[in-house]
């Protein structure tokens, strides 16, 4: 079965955005940072999203992303699966950080327990099946709207959503032109799907 092994943010400024990185989330080696100046405009067609335990974890996350160099696009507040706010980095990457606990149980901690790499596309049923063809196995799927993959080795899982709705989830608009900034790492590659997110091998 085919999966994920990292994934790389491309930025005109590689150090800067490691330094955010470290100070706003502190990741681990699942994610790289490669220097690219192309081209770029409005919405990327991905957001990465972090999965903690409870809302203080969510609050700690994004406080540090704010003061780091985030920019808020969705305060953190309750909602009907939970608790989540969602901040663009300096790169421009889109990050979610959401719980599905509405209450605290516990101190806040900086563990994070599941990330999730969500690709806007055109067509959820066509890029399923693109998907499927290179080896990657669905273990949920709601039709036209939204497919979850198997969860990989690393702490990676990928999913996809109709471009429109994701952006809508991010608090952006939909519309975006030339690079994604993004590569994902993984043993399906190396392709480039019909939404243009490209895939290479480790």
């Amino acid at each position: 079965m085919a999966s994920i092994e990292f994934v790389t943010i491309e930025t005109v400024d590689p150090e800067a955005a490691g330094r955010f990185y470290t100070n706003a989330f502190g990741l681990g080696d699942w994610m790289r940072l490669r220097e690219s100046a192309a081209p770029t405009s409005g919405f990327r067609g991905f957001t990465m999203s972090l999965i903690v335990s409870q809302p203080a974890t969510v609050d700690g996350l994004i406080g540090a992303a704010l003061d780091a160099g985030a920019t808020a696009l969705k305060p953190a507040a309750k909602s009907m699966w939970g608790y989540g706010g969602v901040v663009q980095a300096p790169d421009g990457t889109i990050w979610t950080v959401a719980s599905s606990a509405k209450k605290d149980t516990g101190p806040a901690t900086r563990q994070i327990d599941d990330i999730v790499l969500q690709l806007g596309v055109a067509d959820v049923a066509a890029s399923r099946k693109f998907y499927v063809d290179h080896g990657l196995a669905v273990t949920k799927s709601y039709g036209r709207r939204y497919v979850e993959f198997a969860p990989s080795p690393s702490p990676l899982k990928l999913s996809l959503y109709k471009r429109r709705a994701l952006a809508k989830v991010a608090g952006v608009a939909p519309d975006g032109d030339g690079s994604h900034r993004l590569v994902i790492g993984g043993d399906a590659g190396p392709f480039t799907d019909p939404d243009g997110f490209v895939w290479e091998t480790p």
